[in-house]
C-alpha cells in the first residue's frame, strides 16, 4: 500500500483554523451553539456534560435540507459541494478539512472525503494519512461515528478533530491502570466491550491502519467486500492511543451519545436531560448503549 501525497503545508493548519474561524464568524456562516456546561462524575471520571442553549439555528438548517430531500427526491449532502466559507485546507488528494457548521467546541474540524463514501465504511489507510497530517500540526483528539447507532448524522465519510492541547479528556483519569504491555488491552472502569491500544506520533498510516484492524478484530467487527462495517462502532483517538467501542443502542432514555461521550464529553438538549443524567449516572448511561465485556 502506498500513501497519500499530502497536499497541506506542514506548520500551517492551526493558523489556518484560526483564521478561517474568524472570518466564517463574521460573514454569518459558522453558526456556534452556545452551552452551559457541569461535571458529574462518576467510577472516577468527571464527565464533562454540555446542555444545549439553543439550537433552533441547527434545527433549521435540517428542516430545509429534509425540504430540498423531498422536492428532488435527493439525500442532502452538505460535504457535496462543502460550503467555500467554511474550507479550511487541503489535506491530501483524497481528504479536506472544513470546519464544523455547527460547533459546540471551538475549532472543530471535520476531514472529509472529496468524493462520497459511505460513513458505515471502515477508515483506510487514506483516512489515518490524512488523520495523522493533522495531529502533525496541533495536538487533537480524533473522532468517527461510524454508523447511525454511533451517532453519525451525515452519511458522507468525515471524521473530526478537536483540539486538545492544554485541555483535559476526562476519560484519561482511567488510563493510569491500563496495562501498556499488551498491543491489545482494555481500560479498566470501561465495563463494556471496547478495545484500547497505544499510538506513536512518528508511526505511519500504515501502522496505524493495522492497529484498527486488530482493534476491529478484537471486538468481532468485521468488513464485507466493499469495506462496510458489519456493525457500529464509535472510534477516538489522540497522538497516544486509540479506542473503540461498539455500539448497540443509538441513545437510552432519549439521551443520544456520540464517540465524544467515550471521551467522557456529553451533550444533553435541556436541564430536564441533565438530571435525569445525573439520575442516571453517565458511566451507566454508556454501559445501556453498548454491548458486555467479554474480552
Amino acid at each position: 500500500m502506498k500513501a497519500e501525497k499530502i497536499l497541506l503545508e506542514p506548520g500551517t493548519l492551526w493558523t489556518k483554523v484560526k483564521e478561517i474561524t474568524a472570518q466564517a464568524l463574521k460573514c454569518g456562516k459558522l453558526k456556534s451553539i452556545s452551552t452551559e456546561f457541569e461535571f458529574v462524575e462518576q467510577d472516577g471520571v468527571k464527565f464533562l456534560v454540555r446542555i444545549l442553549s439553543n439550537i433552533n439555528r441547527k434545527k433549521a438548517d435540517q428542516k430545509k435540507q429534509d425540504q430540498k430531500t423531498a422536492v428532488t427526491g435527493k439525500e442532502f449532502n452538505p460535504f457535496l459541494p462543502y460550503e467555500e466559507d467554511l474550507f479550511v485546507a487541503d489535506i491530501s488528494d483524497t481528504h479536506l478539512c472544513i470546519l464544523n457548521k455547527f460547533n459546540v467546541v471551538d475549532y472543530h474540524l471535520l476531514i472529509i472525503t472529496r468524493a462520497f463514501v459511505e460513513q458505515e465504511s471502515l477508515l483506510t489507510l487514506e483516512d489515518f494519512t490524512a488523520m495523522w497530517a493533522c495531529l502533525a500540526d496541533f495536538d487533537g483528539l480524533v473522532f468517527y461515528n461510524g454508523g447511525k447507532l454511533a451517532g453519525a448524522s451525515q452519511r458522507h465519510k468525515h471524521l473530526q478533530i478537536v483540539p486538545i492541547s492544554g485541555q483535559y479528556i476526562p476519560i484519561t483519569a482511567l488510563l493510569k491502570d491500563v496495562n501498556f504491555t499488551d498491543s491489545i488491552t482494555t481500560i479498566p472502569g470501561l465495563d463494556f466491550l471496547h478495545a484500547f491500544t497505544t499510538l506513536q506520533p512518528e508511526e505511519n498510516a500504515e501502522i496505524t491502519l493495522k492497529k484498527y484492524h486488530n482493534l476491529l478484530a478484537a471486538v468481532g467487527i468485521t468488513a464485507s467486500d466493499d469495506n462496510k462495517q458489519s456493525g457500529a462502532y464509535n472510534f477516538l483517538a489522540t497522538r497516544e492511543w486509540m479506542l473503540i467501542v461498539p455500539r448497540s443502542y443509538e441513545e437510552f432514555e432519549s439521551i443520544s451519545v456520540n464517540s465524544l461521550g467515550f471521551a467522557g464529553a456529553l451533550l444533553v438538549r435541556n436541564s430536564e436531560q441533565m438530571q435525569l443524567l445525573k439520575e442516571i449516572g453517565p458511566m451507566n448511561l454508556l454501559k445501556n448503549i453498548t454491548f458486555p465485556n467479554n474480552i
